[in-house]
């Protein structure tokens, strides 16, 4: 099991595990976590799954990046969530929801 940790947009700190293989939005919708809306259901078209991720060293796909652009609230840890694969060695993971655009 993984380790999240997540801050949502009122300030509330929530901790969850997570089994490898699904997209961190999808593991964080399922956990009860209302602040990602995730309107084009993880293709990547709409970012409204987008957060701040602490120490992550993820690579940030063409796609996305064109995401992340248009954002008024975009910082250099800035990552969608539905491009994050939860996976093995992913381990207190520090995720914190960015406000909404």
């Amino acid at each position: 099991m993984i380790n999240i940790h997540v801050v949502t947009r009122g300030g509330s700190s929530i901790h969850m595990q997570a089994d490898p293989g699904r997209s961190l939005m999808e593991t964080l919708r399922e956990g009860g976590i209302d602040d990602i809306a995730a309107l084009c259901g993880g293709n990547c078209s709409c970012a409204t799954c987008h957060v701040y991720l602490e120490n992550s060293a993820l690579e940030i796909g063409s796609d996305e990046a064109d995401m992340l652009d248009s954002l008024l609230h975009q910082r250099p840890n800035s990552k969608l969530l539905c491009q994050v694969e939860v996976v093995e060695g992913m381990n207190d993971l520090h995720v914190e929801i960015a406000p909404e655009e």
